[in-house]
């Protein structure tokens, strides 16, 4: 049940045992004022019937039309005041005992037959005219309080709403949300201090951003450099080994012995060249240097499918966007990055890559037939990898995956963050 419910079921209780006491307490008080009044009116009785036996007029109905409390009715089918249907018989009851109203016929000297008796009919319906205001009253008295409670709840709960609203939007990294501001002092402080608390983690977002965004790029300098230093001391190194193999093959003459051991260098040489090849691709996108995005997204899968035997097929759009230098070594260390993950941990046999401007935006899809999950794990270095470089792309990253299902990659790349 809601707090409005409970405290809307707390009211309506209250009322009810103070509308059940006062009743109670009226009644009680009521009884007595009636039992007292209607003692009196007995005596008045008791004269009616002593003047009736001695002189039959005195009962005309203009003389006793007039009496409170008192009823006279012929048997006989004479005239008689009116005595009506009376009142509900438990109030009558509670009020005055219906034996205290019985009164035996009374034969007058004319021959007719008369009841004289004490009518409760007049005090019992201004009491249950008292009972009807008083309830009247209180339910009135209940109306305006449940809407009164209603309209200062509903008030108070609005702000809760939003307030649980700006937290599940927090929760979903909105951190740009804000409470409005409110009449009341209480939902204002709660206001401020949830927009200062917003304000706080944007700005550390926001702090952590760049810091991220400056690591990132200080790493992709220095791995550029290591990459240039294998490239250029060690591969030259390699080569040169390997001119001298061959000029040594040529010297050796017959002897099968050093030209098999010549051969072998070569061999290894040429593996350790492929190595370190290898090894620079992954420190630095150098074909993101000499050639455009696509042409080295095309070639990262190409090689990536001769490397793990794994089925890649690639679609992109015709015409891609044109990201700045740091845009595209974020998406293509990201299109890496998810790729190493596919390799190492789906068990897939074949992976689908999705690239395409949808409207201004820029969108990146992989998918694989692997073995999914049921739910997606934290979040590893490289997965952390790929949400920090989608946060530099300004973008959004989404993982989702099912047993049996694969896992699913989307990016999606506002363009002018890009």
């Amino acid at each position: 049940m809601s707090a409005l419910g409970r405290i809307n079921l707390l009211v309506v209780a209250f009322f009810c045992l103070v509308a059940a006491v006062s009743s109670l307490v009226l009644l009680r008080q009521a009884s007595h004022d009636v039992q007292r009044e209607l003692d009196a009116a007995q005596a008045v009785v008791e004269y009616l019937r002593e003047a009736a036996q001695r002189d039959p007029a005195t009962l005309e109905s203009e003389l006793t039309r007039s009496l409170r409390h008192v009823h006279v009715h012929w048997l006989d089918g004479g005239m008689a005041a009116d005595t009506g249907d009376g009142l509900d018989a438990w109030l009558g009851a509670w009020l005055y005992p219906p034996s205290r109203t019985f009164a035996e016929p009374l034969r007058l000297d004319d021959g007719r037959q008369v009841l004289i008796g004490v009518d409760p009919r007049d005090e019992i319906d201004e009491v249950e005219d008292s009972l009807l205001q008083l309830l009247a009253l209180f339910g009135l008295a209940l109306a305006l309080s449940l809407l009164a409670i209603r309209w200062a709840v509903r008030r108070g709960l609005r702000v809760l709403d939003e307030l649980l609203a700006g937290l599940s939007r927090v929760a979903r990294g909105e951190l740009q949300v804000r409470l409005p501001a409110h009449s009341l002092p209480e939902a204002q402080r709660i206001a401020g201090h949830f927009n200062g608390m917003v304000a706080t983690l944007e700005a550390a977002q926001r702090d952590n951003a760049e810091l991220t965004r400056a690591l990132l790029a200080l790493q992709e300098h220095e791995r550029k450099q290591l990459a240039l230093a294998l490239h250029d001391d060690l591969g030259q190194y390699l080569a040169g080994i390997r001119a001298q193999l061959l000029l040594l093959r040529s010297l050796v003459g017959p002897s099968p012995l050093l030209a098999e051991t010549a051969r072998g260098l070569e061999d290894n040489c040429q593996r350790m060249q492929e190595s370190f090849r290898a090894l620079v691709r992954d420190l630095y996108p150098v074909a993101l240097e000499r050639l455009q995005l696509g042409e080295a997204i095309q070639l990262l899968a190409e090689q990536w499918q001769g490397a793990q035997g794994i089925a890649c097929e690639l679609r992109m759009g015709e015409r891609l966007p044109e990201l700045d230098a740091a845009g595209q070594a974020h998406l293509y260390r990201l299109l890496q990055e998810a790729l190493t993950n596919v390799a190492r941990h789906a068990g897939a046999e074949r992976v689908r890559v999705r690239l395409h401007r949808r409207g201004a935006r820029l969108c990146l899809l992989v998918a694989d037939d692997g073995q999914g999950a049921a739910r997606p794990p934290r979040p590893g270095i490289g997965l952390r990898s790929m949400l920090e470089r989608a946060r530099c792309l300004g973008g959004e990253l989404r993982l989702r995956t099912r047993p049996g299902c694969g896992w699913l990659l989307r990016l999606s790349i506002p363009l002018e963050a890009a």
